[in-house]
């Protein structure tokens, strides 16, 4: 009896001991993978960190059998990730570009080869390529069917081919898209245009207007009262109440698709880094709604939930995996770093690299670096978020230069 006592408390002294070491410790372990925020966000020129993902991307879209393989892995699970790895890595290149003169000529040959890839698919298989299976339904609303996804991606892409470097070639591509966009967005009383039938995206249509915003400062074009109705709209239409976030998805009245599809961690981060150029006090003001209500951390690792703790979301493909309880999203979290690189969101952009790098299995080999829980989208969005700034910078520059040549123009006929 006594031996069995001894035996019990030895036991309970273990166990007491596991539980003290382990409160310890596992607040501990964030500091093993908390970043040198110095490798991966730089102020000036590329960080190493964003040469090794660029030097993985690179050798995909100069090795056509390594290309094609990716992509049908891709195109298997979710056609969609195919086209937004494009974009993503467009959008990457574009800013690297701006940020050192010696990426140009490679960003802008690759950009090309991306542009004419995704054009020939769309010229050959129509848009429905990049699309879900349900995107084949016949209710579409608006006549003929297009989706704002594919429309407005693209004249991203263009837009920003044409700020690293003029192309003739794409002027007349950027425009025509532009002019059907805007004026299939001006049929809905939302100002937005279908990505899926009767399915209207906050992601996409922001996505647009960027490009639309783009295209003013390169072409001349002047798409401002239509940019500011659309912010107007969206803030007395397309905002949940209780949050202040614009809704994710909704049909062309802006009434939300489903019941639970409020605000979305996997659409509200890029709208506040779209909209930075369209409306910056708006952008700011959805970026500090959206780091109130789905930013969190859990032993020093940051993560983004991809619905406020107010709202009940509904899972989606884009959603991916949800963990239970700390309702962390992989796809929102991934998101989110562009949000808070775009808005210098250090502690923010820290605790979600923190925690990419413990869960995402960084994998560094000659010189090149991925994520083996990632695919290239997801790579592609990583890449985007530690170079971008140069762009929408540039942006800015230009448009500073139009307004103060509009207003030359006009004081000289007076």
């Amino acid at each position: 009896m006594i031996l069995k006592q001894l035996f019990n408390q030895n036991n309970l002294l273990k166990s007491l001991m596991l539980f003290i070491a382990a409160c310890i410790w596992l607040p501990c372990i964030h500091f093993f993978y908390k970043p040198d925020i110095r490798e991966y966000r730089s102020n000036e020129g590329i960080s190493l960190k964003a040469r090794m993902i660029a030097a993985s991307h690179l050798e995909i879209w100069t090795d056509p059998e390594l290309r094609e393989l990716e992509f049908r892995k891709m195109r298997a699970q979710n056609p969609e990730w195919d086209f937004m790895s494009r974009t993503y890595f467009v959008l990457a290149l574009a800013n690297m570009s701006l940020r050192d003169e010696k990426y140009k000529q490679q960003s802008c040959e690759i950009i090309d080869a991306i542009l004419d890839n995704t054009l020939r698919i769309e010229r050959e298989k129509e848009f429905y390529q990049f699309l879900l299976d349900y995107g084949y339904s016949d209710s579409w609303v608006m006549r003929p069917p297009r989706s704002q996804f594919i429309d407005g991606e693209i004249a991203l892409m263009l837009a920003a081919r044409r700020l690293i470097e003029e192309k003739a070639a794409y002027i007349p591509l950027l425009s025509e898209r532009v002019e059907i966009m805007v004026s299939r967005m001006r049929q809905s009383p939302v100002l937005c245009a279908e990505s899926y039938p009767n399915e209207y995206w906050v992601f996409c249509n922001t996505m647009s207007l960027a490009a639309i915003r783009m295209a003013d400062v390169l072409d001349g074009t002047d798409h401002s009262a239509f940019l500011s109705s659309w912010i107007n709209t969206a803030k007395k239409k397309l905002t949940e109440s209780e949050s202040g976030l614009l809704i994710s998805a909704f049909d062309v009245n802006g009434t939300p698709v489903l019941s639970g599809f409020g605000p979305e961690g996997t659409s509200i981060w890029m709208a506040c880094n779209m909209l930075q150029i369209v409306d910056r006090k708006f952008a700011e003001d959805q970026y500090r709604r959206a780091r109130k209500e789905l930013f969190d951390s859990f032993l020093g690792f940051g993560y983004s939930r991809e619905w406020p703790t107010s709202s009940v979301g509904v899972a989606d493909v884009d959603s991916g995996p949800i963990i239970p309880y700390l309702g962390a999203s992989a796809s929102a979290s991934g998101l989110a770093l562009i949000a808070a690189a775009g808005f210098d969101d250090t502690e923010f952009f820290s605790s979600l690299i923190t925690s990419l790098n413990f869960a995402g299995f960084p994998t560094e080999k000659d010189g090149k670096l991925s994520y083996e829980a990632s695919n290239p989208v997801g790579d592609a969005v990583m890449l985007y978020a530690i170079v971008e700034g140069p762009l929408w910078n540039e942006v800015e520059r230009r448009s500073s230069q139009w307004i103060i040549t509009r207003k030359t123009a006009q004081e000289s006929r007076l």
